[in-house]
């Protein structure tokens, strides 16, 4: 009778392992998205501190700036509206031109704060758990990056309510699309972060190479300042920048090109920021579906 039991386990074993192998991505991303949910809104300091610290940054620069503050060719665009209708173009101060570049920094802070976690499961054991389930190893770049990203998402969301207090509602479609383009740069820097997190073992390093790699890559993206009022050798590193081109977009569903004056169309922009999305998510599931030397 042992002797049949080893025989059924035997049996059975191979076969719920290629169960979990084929038909477990679903259930195991959606179990990881909704662990990185739980984990987000069980800690309130860091509920309070993603919000709060770029909002009032938001506010102190753009209070400080908003009077000085006209970005190029907004002079020109209002002459020509002026020619064409008769009436003065709406002006852009600081506050409503940094406002796009705010959501790309809660974006930012998010994907820093959900991708250093990583570091801390593994020290911790839980990832070590999760890699030798019998689980497809995309579900954890997926459960992961979706995880953060819905995060992100949901505190970009919450910051547009403030977008009356400088400015006019820009229309269902663009507000739509600026939904759209959240999502994508969320994914992109959350997947990104995992990159940076996951052959990382120590929590200090991952903090200096974000500061060193995230920060300027926002600081490079026309979140602060217009690439065409740059110097040209800054212009040149902002265009080379991927992450300039989805702020681009932003900022133009959400202030119009004439306020944001950047150079590629709208379609290209687009496409550039697809494309970037894309790689960051491949090179994400390359570097997980690799084993590394320590075994975890």
């Amino acid at each position: 009778m042992s002797q049949a039991m080893n025989q059924t386990a035997g049996e059975v074993a191979p076969v719920s392992a290629s169960r979990g192998a084929s038909g477990g991505l679903g259930p195991a991303t959606a179990t990881l998205w909704k662990r990185e949910m739980v984990r987000f809104f069980r800690q309130k300091n860091r509920v309070v501190s993603a919000l709060v610290t770029p909002v009032l940054l938001w506010v102190g620069l753009g209070a400080g700036l908003d009077s000085s503050f006209v970005p190029a060719g907004q002079k020109a665009a209002q002459a020509a509206n002026v020619l064409a209708t008769g009436e003065a173009a709406r002006e852009v101060g600081y506050m409503a031109y940094f406002f796009p570049g705010t959501l790309s920094m809660i974006l930012l802070f998010t994907a820093i704060f959900s991708t250093i976690s990583v570091i801390e499961d593994r020290r911790e054991g839980f990832l070590q758990g999760v890699l030798v389930a019998p689980i497809p190893r995309l579900a954890i770049v997926l459960g992961k990056v979706f995880g953060g990203a819905s995060i992100a998402m949901i505190q970009a969301l919450v910051f547009m309510l403030l977008w009356p207090l400088v400015g006019s509602f820009p229309g269902i479609g663009p507000a739509l699309a600026a939904v759209g383009v959240l999502a994508l740069l969320s994914i992109a820097m959350t997947a990104m972060g995992l990159c940076i997190a996951w052959p990382m073992d120590s929590t200090a390093a991952f903090h200096a190479v974000m500061m060193l790699v995230l920060m300027p890559m926002w600081f490079l993206s026309g979140a602060m300042f217009p690439v065409s009022t740059a110097q040209p050798w800054l212009r040149i590193l902002m265009w080379i920048n991927p992450m300039t081109y989805g702020q681009s977009v932003l900022s133009q569903t959400l202030l119009g090109y004439d306020a944001v004056q950047t150079g590629p169309p709208l379609p290209v922009d687009v496409m550039l920021m697809f494309v970037f999305t894309a790689a960051v998510l491949a090179m994400a599931v390359k570097l997980v579906g690799k084993p590394r030397k320590d075994g975890v």
